[in-house]
């Protein structure tokens, strides 16, 4: 059945003509926004911060982990700590040094692999393909593949459960814009990829409905000679991305999507200047996101719209409550503006609620959910 919103934009009270800009004096703007920045909006114009709470009761609240400290050293990416999950959406957190000494296969989804820290090769059906921090590397369902690195690495696994990860629809923008497809490598069946072929005893782990097998044979399984087609590993760094920009709007996450799955997507947050006109805002602005769990993962750079986080660092925002800017950088946003952010995010946006596996919750920052309080309260 066709349907369509329900959209007729009204008007009440004092309010900013336009989203994110000229709010009115001594008022707080809070945006409520239907399917992750996509739906239907209203925007909201407050006395005092959105975030001002004193007091936080109950199993409904903000957290940030810190997944330095969980213990990620595996010889098997599929052993890596369960971090955040659903029915669409799985992360992990898998520290790695050396070479692999066995394949892996994930039957139940796509791997898509953030390098955090470090570089190596990976090798895989269709080949041999280099990786350096800020790399993803989207591996198909189904891809037998194995990681040797050449400096200790640390990988955020983004496992897509439902489906294949696409690119978004850049619509008006055109295909180039963002990233242009071209920039996406893809792995070479090279002289490295053909040394590494032996006739010696090789197994593959597969996972299936969360359950590992073996499968051992007397050779190298990675023996191909020549393919062809469109399914296939490809890499994309946070270096070739650039990303949209607006010198007089704060433009939502949605605008820097970088992958689309069923259920979830991920934007990637990179080095951009800030808006310049005097009337917009220059930090993320407050907004209950209610029908998507919110999850950022710190990769590098000064995190500017947050207070005591690290790289390495991820938060989680589940939808049902407003959140922003910490105090301390909407009043520098305000008062003393940066002109540039240097920082890189990976964010994850599921229309599922998220639950904490025991790993992440091991590493819960609990104060977390009072860093929205005003000084001295």
């Amino acid at each position: 059945m066709s349907r369509q919103w329900i959209r007729f934009p009204l008007r009440e009270g004092e309010c900013s003509r336009q989203a994110h800009c000229d709010l009115p004096q001594g008022t707080y703007e809070r945006e409520m926004g239907r399917e992750g920045f996509f739906g239907p909006t209203a925007h909201l114009h407050h006395k005092h911060p959105p975030t001002g709470w004193i007091d936080w009761e109950g199993p409904l609240r903000p957290h940030a982990f810190n997944f330095n400290d969980i213990p990620s050293e595996r010889d098997c990416p599929l052993a890596a700590p369960l971090t955040l999950h659903n029915a669409d959406v799985k992360l992990r957190v898998w520290r790695t040094h050396g070479a692999m000494r066995h394949l892996v296969r994930n039957a139940d989804g796509d791997e898509l692999l953030f390098v955090h820290e470090g570089a190596g090769h990976l090798y895989c059906d269709f080949g041999h393909l280099e990786y350096r921090d800020g790399d993803y590397l989207l591996i198909p369902r189904g891809t037998a593949w194995r990681i040797e690195a050449s400096t200790p690495s640390y990988f955020l696994l983004i496992e897509n459960s439902d489906g294949a990860y696409q690119l978004p629809d850049k619509g008006l923008l055109g295909p180039q814009a963002i990233f242009d497809p071209a920039v996406l490598d893809h792995p070479r069946l090279d002289e490295a990829f053909k040394a590494q072929q032996d006739e010696n005893t090789w197994q593959i782990r597969i996972k299936r409905r969360n359950q590992i097998s073996t499968v051992t044979y007397p050779y190298n399984p990675l023996d191909v000679v020549g393919w062809h087609g469109d399914n296939t590993v490809v890499r994309l760094n946070w270096r070739d991305i650039r990303p949209l920009l607006s010198h007089r709007y704060h433009l939502p996450p949605s605008a820097h999507t970088t992958f689309v799955a069923n259920g979830f997507v991920v934007c990637t947050f990179t080095p951009r200047p800030v808006e310049s006109d005097p009337g917009a805002l220059k930090v993320p602005f407050y907004h209950n996101n209610d029908d998507y769990d919110e999850v950022l993962f710190y990769h590098r750079g000064n995190f500017f719209s947050r207070d005591n986080i690290e790289a390495g660092m991820v938060t989680l925002h589940p939808c049902g409550f407003p959140h922003g800017p910490h105090p301390k950088a909407l009043k520098k946003s305000q008062e003393d503006p940066a002109t540039f952010i240097d920082e890189v995010a990976v964010m994850i946006d599921t229309r599922r609620a998220l639950e904490v596996a025991d790993a992440a919750g091991a590493v819960d920052v609990a104060e977390y959910v009072n860093s929205w309080r005003a000084p001295g309260l």
